[in-house]
């Protein structure tokens, strides 16, 4: 069954931003978004990562205790303390020599760090966008945020097949399964069911 792109976006104003179903029909040309259900799926995922697409950049504006807290193993004392506050700093460290990023001097873990709806993350993950949407975002990393918020959280879901789980069906276990797929956990998970139901209700 293949989308009614126009009715579905007529459906989904005053529910999901303007900025959002503009998105839509290339979005879900480029990347598999062939029913309602796996649309349905991704903008409850989005919704909730983004907080209510609102969200298309990494805060990592942390205190020093907040490194503490949440990157212990990057942060030993009393290294938080000359980090805090410091965004640039912190992705540099945090995100250094991982998914294709140089070391810490490189500064290239926060030029790379998460941006889009679903935050994509990395140089690796940038560079092979890039090579998918024929946007040169590895120069220019902010395009992700600007240009494709939604289309790079698209990308994500299908690189890592996750429409074959939204394909599954709309009960709570597959939204779990979904969410687990995008967060690693159930972080948020009745939001991100509220946001599944308010979508599939809409365009279902």
């Amino acid at each position: 069954m293949s989308l009614q792109i126009d009715a579905i976006q007529q459906k989904l104003r005053g529910h999901v931003p303007d900025s959002v179903i503009t998105q839509i029909p290339e979005t879900a040309t480029k990347f598999n978004i062939t029913n309602e259900l796996r649309l349905a799926h991704f903008l409850a995922q989005c919704s909730h990562e983004s907080n209510g697409f609102t969200v298309v950049f990494e805060n990592l504006n942390y205190s020093a205790d907040g490194l503490r807290k949440i990157f212990p193993k990057y942060f030993p004392e009393p290294l938080a303390d000359s980090y805090a506050r410091n965004p640039f700093k912190i992705g540099s460290r945090v995100y250094a020599n991982r998914m294709g990023n140089g070391d810490e001097a490189s500064g290239e873990g926060y030029k790379f760090r998460g941006r889009g709806y679903i935050q994509l993350t990395g140089k690796n993950n940038y560079t092979t966008f890039s090579k998918f949407i024929g946007e040169d975002t590895v120069a220019n990393p902010d395009l992700v945020a600007t240009k494709y918020p939604l289309a790079s959280a698209a990308f994500f879901f299908n690189s890592n097949n996750i429409w074959a789980i939204c394909d599954k069906g709309d009960s709570v276990d597959i939204i779990t399964a979904v969410t687990k797929a995008v967060n690693g956990g159930t972080i948020g998970l009745p939001d991100r069911i509220a946001h599944f139901n308010e979508f599939y209700n809409l365009i279902g």
